[in-house]
């Protein structure tokens, strides 16, 4: 990679529970370039950082958790700020954060053993965790919450927040979803369009989707569509340029309904469009419809 063309060095601890995808974050971390250690000891972190900044510097990332020698919450955020102290800057702290009942069923399928629950049901060992890791969790940079996060989602939900290429473009990420398999908490704003009338009530409509001509034209006849859209579309236009100014790199615009496959997949189409029109880089994502594209 082109020394020109990398952000200024930069650590990030990468912590959360188990089995919530911080060993997937930190591969991640490698294939974007970053120079990734896992369960360091605490004693050695500073030492690494400090060696890492006179070889010439590297973006390093660095996986910590309760398996961690010395670990404690307290000495993990003395830590980290004893690198701030030292011109390190900017050090973040990544936690992955995960539905207790989804951690209890990745560890039934996968037969893993949960670092607290050697002889106790997982459920006690994941409560346990929650406890040891919530001064981490509050004083996290960024939260990523897995629990309805595919690979390929995840993955790009990292590489929007930790690509060591520079860009000026803000890349937007317009997703429909549904409310009924959960919210995406990784969306940075989030519309419920479920005051829209439903094609799902409609025989002939009901085994299309929101990318079907039939069914755009049927919401589109909805009184209060055209005004939503309207406002909608005013507020993005308004904001894009904004989160530009401030620095913002990645942006995720979420819209909802009850199926995930009518309402919100229609919207989302529409304001994707707009987007791109707009020159801005966009990805289209329907949660769930397995659907996805790119432009």
């Amino acid at each position: 990679m082109d020394p020109d063309n990398r952000s200024p060095n930069q650590v990030v601890i990468v912590s959360g529970l188990s089995g919530a995808g911080k060993s997937t974050a930190l591969r991640q971390f490698e294939d974007m370039g970053w120079e990734v250690a896992d369960n360091l000891p605490l004693s050695l972190l500073t030492r690494m950082v400090d060696e890492a900044g006179e070889g010439g510097g590297a973006n390093l990332a660095i996986g910590i958790d309760l398996r961690t020698r010395g670990f404690s919450t307290e000495q993990v955020l003395a830590v980290i700020d004893e690198l701030r102290e030292k011109g390190n800057d900017p050090v973040r702290l990544l936690f992955m954060d995960c539905d207790e009942a989804v951690l209890q069923r990745r560890f039934t399928e996968t037969r893993r053993r949960h670092p607290l629950a050697a002889d106790r049901p997982v459920g006690d060992g994941i409560r346990q965790e929650k406890q040891r890791l919530a001064g981490l969790k509050d004083a996290a940079s960024l939260r990523i919450d897995s629990t309805n996060l595919s690979l390929p989602e995840l993955k790009r939900i990292l590489t929007g927040h930790f690509s060591l290429q520079r860009s000026s473009r803000l890349s937007v990420t317009v997703m429909s979803f549904s409310y009924i398999n959960g919210i995406p908490r990784e969306a940075d704003l989030m519309f419920d369009v479920r005051f829209l009338q439903n094609p799902f009530y409609d025989n002939r409509l009901r085994p299309m989707t929101g990318q079907d001509s039939d069914v755009a034209d049927f919401i589109a006849r909805d009184p209060a569509f055209t005004d939503f859209m309207d406002q909608v579309e005013k507020l993005i236009l308004l904001l894009l340029p904004r989160y530009v100014e401030e620095g913002k790199s990645y942006l995720t615009i979420a819209f909802g309904c009850t199926g995930g496959r009518h309402r919100s997949v229609c919207v989302a189409e529409k304001i994707h469009d707009l987007v791109v029109k707009s020159g801005y880089f966009a990805n289209l994502v329907h949660r769930d419809l397995s659907d996805a594209r790119t432009t």
